[in-house]
């Protein structure tokens, strides 16, 4: 089970930063970050495919549970 990003290029005006991310994110793998796999540049759209993490985006968890700023830290730090 995978994650799929799906990314369109024709709203990207630095397409030179996408490249620079995925390649960053190619080279570094780690336990405590969701990793890369491939990518794919599907007509106009670069999909991007990473491990799959039950629970959702960092984003839809920060809007749903309130975190204090020391468990904020800890969980940076890992």
């Amino acid at each position: 089970q995978v994650a799929l990003k799906k990314m369109p290029l024709c709203k990207r005006s630095r397409k030179e930063l996408i490249v620079n991310e995925i390649q960053i994110m190619k080279e570094n793998r780690h336990p405590n970050i969701v990793n890369y796999i491939d990518s794919y540049l599907v007509n106009e759209d670069l999909w991007l495919v990473m491990e799959y993490v039950d629970g959702g985006t960092l984003t839809s968890v920060l809007v749903r549970v309130f975190m204090e700023e020391r468990i904020i830290a800890a969980i940076s730090r890992e």
